[in-house]
């Protein structure tokens, strides 16, 4: 199965409609949905590695616009939702003193996550919660989103047939790579936050 839809990702790498799925993506990861760009990144950049920086930019511009809506959520559902839920548990004063400290330190997690595995749209939703400065968020959103997916983009662009080669070799060892690293992810964040 896992073969079948690594082919299906590797043919949709290739059509036109490749593009309009990979913003889509990029975009929901960024604040609701659990699946990373990187599924469409990368089989995209080894199907047409001539235009790695211009998937790269889709991938990040799509990223950053998904990153302020997880913003958005944070800011204003949070004050609907979240701050009841806390106050009925008696725990309003709790989220107080991880805001200030995640105000003054956020941008540092809000870059590790936009680099790494974590998942990123936790640390926007959470960023749009705390009121942390919205241009400190924006600034290493961008800066951690595209070193991420150009660094991605580029590598796959100059070592494409090797890294498809090893993909195709190793890809049920890579997808539990992957798993792990995002289940380890989110076990992070519940033990963090």
């Amino acid at each position: 199965m896992l073969r079948r839809l690594y082919d299906w990702t590797m043919s949709l790498a290739s059509t036109r409609h490749a593009e309009r799925a990979l913003f889509a993506v990029s975009f929901a990861e960024s604040s609701f949905f659990p699946i990373p760009p990187d599924v469409l990144l990368i089989p995209m950049v080894i199907a047409k590695p001539a235009k790695w920086l211009r998937i790269a930019l889709i991938c990040t511009i799509a990223s950053i616009l998904g990153a302020m809506l997880g913003y958005a959520i944070g800011a204003f559902l949070f004050e609907a939702i979240g701050k009841p839920i806390l106050a009925f548990y008696g725990k309003q004063d709790s989220f107080e003193k991880i805001a200030e400290w995640y105000n003054t330190w956020g941008g540092w997690g809000v870059l590790f996550a936009a680099i790494t595995p974590f998942p990123y749209k936790v640390l926007t939703i959470f960023s749009g919660a705390t009121g942390l400065n919205f241009a400190i968020f924006l600034l290493v959103s961008v800066i951690g989103r595209a070193f991420r997916f150009f660094i991605v983009a580029f590598l796959l662009h100059h070592f494409g047939p090797q890294i498809r080669d090893f993909i195709e070799k190793y890809l049920g060892i890579l997808f539990t790579a992957f798993v792990i690293l995002l289940g380890g992810g989110f076990y992070l964040v519940k033990f963090v936050f």
